[in-house]
């Protein structure tokens, strides 16, 4: 019998990949808001995976919590995930998942691009996901990781915070409104190389970036999500001492309305 699968978060995401796991032939160990950690992790002690599917508000909390013997297994896939994140509560090699597809309530999950799998259980993700049809690859080094982690940072980044400028989809965006689009993807890159501390393939991000606009034009721009985004933006901005103006103009905009 194949190991279980540990999901943190029954919520849209863990649920695709809970029905994932289910029909890989594994049994789904779900964990609620009320579950106690510990003791499910002396139950289950060598589950194949741990996928911590909280949102992005949770994430660092959930983290700071995982069970000794879990220590090894969690798989993370928030979006503005970096090294930096996982680094920072002593995981040395999580699975992540660059997810690039959507699932709203009600609705069948929408893939916008094939989602890249990276590390130790990226195989048993990837078989979930093949079960339900949704697409992805596996990356052969963590190297290929970073670039998938930044380009997905720079598609949200970028469409949230120009999205709150002018709205609309990112079609639309990338055809009406692309100088304001380079011009935050500019912003967005600077910030992203202080987060990594590396230099990074700016051409080659935004190639990736206009490919996803290309994948699914009629995406929109901004949801609640994105005032938060731009304000996690500049405050990162003001860590590093970056000018950042274009980002500093539309958060005055946005907290002028």
């Amino acid at each position: 019998m194949k190991q279980a699968a540990v999901v943190i978060g029954m919520g849209e995401m863990g649920g695709v990949f809970a029905r994932g796991f289910l029909r890989d032939g594994r049994a789904v160990v779900p964990v609620l808001r009320n579950s106690d950690l510990t003791q499910l992790a002396a139950e289950f002690a060598e589950p194949a995976v741990v996928l911590v599917a909280v949102g992005e508000a949770q994430l660092h909390d959930v983290l700071a919590e995982i069970p000794a013997p879990w220590r090894g297994r969690p798989a993370l896939l928030q979006n503005e995930l970096l090294a930096r994140d996982w680094e920072r509560h002593g995981l040395d090699t999580p699975t992540l998942a660059v997810v690039w597809f959507e699932k709203k309530p009600g609705r069948d999950a929408k893939v916008i691009l094939p989602t890249p799998l990276y590390g130790p259980a990226a195989g048993v993700l990837a078989a979930a996901l093949e079960a339900l049809g949704i697409p992805c690859r596996l990356l052969e080094d963590a190297s290929q990781l970073d670039f998938e982690l930044v380009r997905k940072n720079l598609y949200i980044l970028v469409s949230n915070i120009a999205g709150l400028e002018v709205g609309g989809d990112v079609g639309g965006l990338w055809a009406a409104h692309r100088d304001l689009a380079l011009t935050v993807a500019d912003e967005v890159l600077a910030i992203q190389e202080w987060l990594t501390g590396t230099p990074l393939a700016r051409d080659a991000l935004i190639d990736g970036m206009v490919e996803a606009f290309r994948a699914d034009p009629a995406h929109r721009c901004t949801g609640r999500s994105a005032p938060g985004r731009l304000a996690r933006a500049l405050a990162h901005a003001d860590q590093a001492g970056l000018d950042v103006p274009r980002l500093r103009a539309i958060g005055a905009r946005s907290a002028g309305t």
